[in-house]
């Protein structure tokens, strides 16, 4: 960044400032809040979170310096505002997939439009990727081919899948132009996420486990040596043992002929 694009000392101090008074808001909505979704609470909390991402930046610019804590996004986890008895429902999922195998994929497609009695003759839509996606997704129900991915030459990527409330049913081809541009976050009743991110956290809570047969192995190596040291004294004893009779008998003057069949 150039000298004269960069943040003046007096706007980073503006800057900080706001930092202390939307600190003192939160603070005070915090105390003065009606319940846990109170969205006095939920702005103070925006407020701040934009105050202290301005003064990150502009301290960042002016000094090449950071703050030492993260406050998350504003609209990460918005409170939920809609009916407390909702009388609609509507269910948004997404699901992503890259086309691992194009061949495999086409390949199915083809097998679909030859079992349809009413294919266009010549016309090989299958033949594309584009076509074949759209006599895949035509013919099976979303779920089918989320289950079926692999057998389509597809793999599978983040999916998620939110309830929003809603006061009435909207009414019949009211958003199918536009069915994802009016979903209000703060609506959402439940979602659930299924991300390859996750299953990486569990590899690494994994990988701290797996030290543990390391350590029970070194403790059966140890217990199984303590026997031997048991085994060798007891053998020990027993061939002092024999020693002693055999020289017992010996000096009974017992018959070598005895001393050799034992």
């Amino acid at each position: 960044m150039s000298d004269a694009a960069q943040p003046t000392a007096a706007e980073v101090r503006a800057a900080a400032e706001a930092v202390k008074t939307a600190l003192d808001r939160h603070l005070a909505a915090v105390e003065r809040r009606s319940g846990e979704d109170d969205p006095a609470v939920y702005q103070a909390f925006n407020e701040l979170a934009a105050a202290a991402e301005v003064y990150d930046e502009l301290l960042y610019d002016r000094y090449d310096e950071v703050t030492p804590f993260e406050i998350p996004g504003a609209d990460e986890t918005p409170p939920y505002t809609g009916p407390e008895e909702p009388n609609a429902l509507s269910v948004l999922i997404r699901r992503d997939y890259a086309v691992a195998e194009p061949q495999r994929l086409m390949a199915q497609a083809r097998r679909i439009e030859a079992a349809d009695d009413g294919a266009a003759v010549g016309a090989d839509v299958a033949g594309t990727v584009h076509g074949a996606l759209g006599i895949l997704f035509g013919e099976f129900e979303a779920d089918e081919i989320a289950s079926r991915h692999k057998e389509f030459g597809l793999e599978e990527g983040d999916s998620t899948l939110w309830v929003t409330a809603a006061d009435e049913s909207a009414e019949p081809g009211e958003w199918l132009d536009a069915p994802f541009d009016q979903v209000d976050p703060q609506r959402v009743v439940c979602r659930f996420d299924v991300s390859a991110v996750f299953d990486d956290e569990f590899d690494d809570d994994d990988d701290d486990e797996d030290d543990v047969p390391e350590l029970v192995e070194d403790l059966d190596t140890d217990l199984d040596e303590e026997p031997d040291d048991e085994t060798d004294d007891e053998t020990d004893d027993e061939t002092d043992d024999e020693t002693d009779d055999e020289t017992d008998e010996e000096e009974d003057g017992e018959p070598e002929r005895l001393r050799a069949d034992r």
